[in-house]
């Protein structure tokens, strides 16, 4: 059953903070997942959730650490001491120490690290500080398994059970010569179905997909998401391997990209979230509305051109936010395939192909829609012949001209190096409007020559 926060289980977790008893605090929260609690320091102020974080064993809540709030983290780590929050680092691995502490300023990042109390780990979490966050050395741990070729199998075995000791969860065993270079993965069948004196080299399975540390986080996800792995080794300039990047963390990274596009999808510019202020959320909204109104700007010049049309035939501008709001939903949903095609790497074959395709749906769509409202105008709204079929035309041309525009902008921005993503925002529907409403009386003017 999912865990749900009660109004009773957080007065009874208040009730013991008060009155001190750290006893039955520890009873009542040892019991409950890490993810749970963080959920519950969520909803206490920052006395509070400082107060149970120095109650509870560092094991539990370095753990809590990573799935906090970002805000709620940084607050919490303000009341911890360096020495407080290297022991909550030391129960972590090298890459989510790294993200922890790279949260810090300067001068705490020195004093946590001269605090721990793993030099090696130490090492490690420093060395990972060296690489771009969105980088596959940004990613990466260095808790590994590996052997070297030369290794027979009764080698192998006894390293392994030394190296495990300090992995969470062993989801490869690597194989590397001399020069700690990458030259394949070992079978933990194969390891227990071979004579212990075989050389490793005779057994390793020589293909292993990995990353280079400079490559980019989208691109790490896209192969791991590809091959269905668990894990991926990264490996230097040199080949040399110098870590693994886990599934848990790139899906971070795809809800991340996933969050990222859903904002600029909806006009936002900036990685915000609800509870942000109010300027930062005014920063990251305001430049796109800024952009729709002047779309509307240019959408009321258009209709200031064609005036004669509202003296002789005002009918026509019933039908003006029916063709705009058509024309701008369209481009999104064509727009939204795109983008999605191109974040999956699922886009093949040449643009012109493309655009042919979707100028073939977006026809039948049309002549469709088109049908409906020409006998949906004619029978129930008693609209002159010619008038209908004005907007039936329109309307036809106006899905075709908007299906292409949603499919081509994503496909340039992709190609210019933009986020495509930005194709299906604001710019897209207002772009729409604009072509939509020009399509829609050049007709009508062509036609009642106004």
């Amino acid at each position: 059953m999912q865990f749900k926060i009660s109004k009773e289980l957080l007065v009874q977790i208040e009730q013991l903070i008060r009155s001190r008893n750290d006893r039955e605090l520890e009873l009542l929260l040892n019991d409950l997942h890490h993810a749970d609690i963080a959920e519950i320091l969520d909803e206490l102020d920052i006395e509070e959730a400082t107060y149970i974080f120095k109650v509870l064993d560092s094991e539990k809540t370095a753990e809590i650490l990573l799935e906090l709030e970002d805000d709620v983290r940084e607050k919490i780590l303000n009341n911890l001491s360096p020495k407080e929050i290297a022991e909550e680092l030391d129960e972590l691995d090298t890459d989510d120490a790294a993200d922890i502490i790279a949260e810090l300023s300067q001068s705490k990042k020195e004093e946590v690290i001269s605090e721990l109390e793993d030099v090696e780990h130490a090492k490690d979490i420093v060395d990972l500080l060296r690489y771009d966050e969105d980088t596959a050395g940004g990613l990466m741990g260095k808790e590994l398994v590996k052997v070297n070729e030369n290794w027979n199998v009764l080698t192998c075995v006894k390293e392994m059970r030394i190296q495990a000791e300090n992995v969470t969860r062993v989801h490869s065993i690597y194989v590397v010569d001399d020069d700690n270079r990458l030259k394949g993965r070992l079978s933990l069948k194969d390891l227990l179905t071979t004579s212990t004196k075989t050389p490793i080299s005779d057994v390793y399975i020589k293909k292993v997909d990995s990353v280079r540390v400079s490559a980019s986080n989208v691109e790490v996800a896209h192969i791991m998401q590809k091959y269905d792995l668990e894990a991926i080794p990264v490996v230097d300039e040199m080949g040399r391997l110098v870590g693994r990047i886990t599934i848990d963390d790139i899906v971070d990274v795809i809800k991340e990209e996933a969050d990222k596009d859903y904002q600029l999808a909806a006009g936002i510019s900036q990685d915000v979230e609800a509870d942000d202020s109010i300027l930062e959320l005014t920063k990251a909204r305001l430049p796109w509305l800024v952009l729709a109104l002047l779309g509307g700007f240019v959408s009321v010049h258009m209709l200031g051109l064609f005036e004669g049309a509202m003296l002789h035939h005002g009918k026509l501008f019933f039908f003006t936010p029916l063709i705009a709001a058509m024309a701008g939903n369209v481009g999104v949903q064509s727009s939204a395939i795109i983008v999605q095609g191109l974040a999956n790497h699922t886009i093949s074959g040449s643009i012109f192909n493309r655009l042919i395709k979707e100028v073939s749906l977006s026809l039948l769509n049309g002549v469709i829609l088109a049908s409906i409202l020409f006998v949906g105008s004619h029978f129930l709204l008693n609209v002159e012949m010619v008038i209908g079929v004005i907007v039936t035309i329109a309307l036809i041309s106006v899905i075709v001209i908007a299906s292409l525009i949603g499919t081509f902008i994503p496909l340039l921005l992709d190609k210019l190096g933009i986020d495509p993503a930005l194709a299906t925002g604001p710019f897209i529907t207002t772009s729409n409007d604009i072509c939509g409403i020009l399509i829609y009386f050049s007709i009508a003017k062509m036609i009642l020559g106004f």
